[in-house]
């Protein structure tokens, strides 16, 4: 509970979603970082502390430094996949908690659809899965898919109606890459990529650019905008390699979720929005099962008949997801990004009515990383 309200997020800007041809990922990371200083009120010499993770930098914080002409007091570099950015909201909280810092920033960028990226990790696959070729990440999360499959009757329909949810939702949000109509007939038809995942089962390649700006939170209604307070997070993992997963049907947010939640001082029934890393399908099953949302193997059932849907029972991924939105090689920043517009009221026709408490899920490598932080507006406290 130590951390629980002690920042605030009081800025934060996304740049370059989708296509953003004719700029490199540090120059759509910096287009973020300077509109979230200015949402925040602040000039970039105010940044004293800088929190980044990229797909195409191995010294992020040092990269970021030098683009940005930044002299930071404190950074941090941790790369743990799509799931940083939810860890850094916690290191930000430490160190800001500590005097170690006033301004944080935590950025990130990418232009892997126009650089010419493919749905290829970065990361190579561990030794002892290279005999077998795998063609990753979505090797991996195919192989998840198909033991949820075969463990508890989880059907490709199921499947299906985790991508219809993400966009019905894209379909309200003006920013998201893909838009339009989309039944389950064209879910079902599409190729086969790998066996049970198709090509609509998996997330978009986009470029994409986000940042968030946090102070303490006695400093947070100093500044522009309404701020969205740090409540709670936690984190855990217990493999790199999918093939060293102790079981592929359950995902270390079964920890990382319930550390998340005590830090917070709140249960699930109390959130507004779920914001998961939809990278596959499969995702939102599993971290609907593994965060409690309903028990293990019942994830498929519960996200049937437009449960997550807008008009639903659940708000889920509002910005249209990985899936629908946005998903530039690591998602998780644009979780928080989403987050942060529900809580002020700004998501315009997405909009949650009383948005003022949202759980943000990131996923890192092949269901490897687990990072689950929880944000609110001032009622939350």
């Amino acid at each position: 509970m130590s951390m629980r309200g002690k920042s605030a997020i009081v800025g934060m800007a996304t740049a370059g979603i989708g296509e953003a041809p004719g700029y490199s990922a540090m120059e759509l990371l910096g287009q973020a970082a300077v509109a979230a200083v200015a949402d925040a009120g602040l000039k970039l010499q105010d940044v004293d502390a800088v929190f980044a993770a990229t797909s195409s930098h191995a010294f992020p914080t040092m990269s970021v430094v030098e683009y940005l002409g930044l002299k930071p007091k404190f950074f941090d570099g941790t790369n743990v996949g799509g799931s940083s950015f939810e860890l850094h909201l916690l290191q930000a909280t430490m160190a800001l908690d500590a005097g170690l810092c006033d301004v944080a920033l935590v950025c990130y960028g990418s232009n892997q659809r126009t650089a010419g990226g493919r749905l290829v990790s970065m990361s190579e696959p561990q030794w002892h899965e290279t005999p077998y070729n795998p063609r990753h990440p979505i090797t991996a999360y195919g192989l998840a898919a198909s033991r949820h499959m075969h463990q508890y009757g989880t059907t490709r329909e199921q499947l299906a109606d985790v991508a219809l949810a993400a966009r019905g939702w894209a379909n309200l949000n003006p920013e998201a890459f893909a838009r339009g109509p989309l039944t389950k007939d064209d879910l079902l038809s599409s190729r086969m990529i790998s066996d049970p995942l198709t090509k609509a089962d998996c997330c978009l390649v986009t470029d994409g650019a986000a940042a968030v700006i946090l102070t303490r939170a006695d400093r947070a209604k100093d500044h522009h905008a309404k701020p969205v307070y740090f409540m709670g997070a936690g984190a855990a993992n217990y493999h790199r390699s999918i093939v060293a997963m102790p079981d592929l049907t359950t995902t270390a947010a079964v920890d990382s979720g319930p550390r998340a939640f005590e830090m917070a001082g709140v249960q699930r029934s109390d959130l507004d929005l779920v914001m998961l890393y939809d990278a596959f399908t499969i995702n939102t099953i599993l971290f609907l099962e593994d965060l409690g949302f309903c028990p293990k193997g019942e994830g498929g059932r519960f996200v049937e008949d437009g449960r997550i849907a807008p008009g639903g029972e659940l708000a889920v991924n509002t910005n249209g997801g990985g899936l629908s939105c946005v998903h530039p090689g690591m998602y998780g920043l644009f979780l928080i990004a989403e987050a942060v517009e529900q809580i002020r009221g700004t998501a315009g026709e997405r909009q949650v009515d009383d948005c003022n408490l949202a759980l943000c899920h990131g996923n890192g490598g092949t269901l490897s990383s687990q990072c689950t932080a929880i944000l609110g507006s001032e009622a939350a406290l």
